[in-house]
């Protein structure tokens, strides 16, 4: 089944034609162990589930683990490698069918499909880290672990407007 197939394109959804190449490369670093083998199994964000996960960094970074298990909270970028990347305009059904840019949303359809999640940290044994604090799907390739800080990380006063609408 393709990418699109699995997410599905709802009524009022827009899809643009994505470019010919893309203008980067990257790294995964490692990859993310989860309960979840379906998009509909995972949990709609990050804090949607208590489940204990398993980051599986590849051996060859694991010096860049030095004193990560003095943190409590870590940031996790992670390759949502499953899901379509030309949609532009998305109407998720949990947001009551309303249309917003995708953008605007948090969903995994994305031009660059990165995702974001700060998870807790619950040990770390090598190179695996057991952590709380996801939303992806088994197997899903990991870009890159930082400190979360929260001195510069987080924002109590922020806003997401089409969110306080009462549409």
């Amino acid at each position: 089944m393709s990418a699109q197939e699995e997410f599905g394109i709802r009524p009022d959804e827009v899809i643009i034609e994505l470019p010919a190449t893309p203008d980067a490369s990257l790294y995964f670093i490692g990859h993310i162990r989860t309960p979840w083998k379906k998009r509909a199994d995972c949990p709609k964000n990050a804090r949607g589930s208590e489940a204990v996960c398993t980051v599986e960094l590849d051996a060859r970074y694991g010096d860049g683990l030095k004193d990560v298990e003095t943190c409590s909270h870590l940031v996790l970028l992670y390759w949502m490698d499953k899901a379509p990347r030309n949609l532009m305009r998305q109407a998720p059904g949990h947001h009551g069918g309303a249309q917003h840019g995708t953008f605007a949303l948090r969903s995994p359809v994305r031009p660059n499909p990165i995702a974001m999640s700060v998870v807790r940290l619950i040990k770390v044994e090598g190179t695996k880290l057991s952590v709380v604090g996801l939303d992806c799907l088994n197997g899903t390739p990991l870009l890159d672990i930082k400190p979360y800080l929260p001195s510069v990380d987080s924002v109590p006063e922020a806003v997401c407007g089409w969110r306080l609408r009462k549409d």
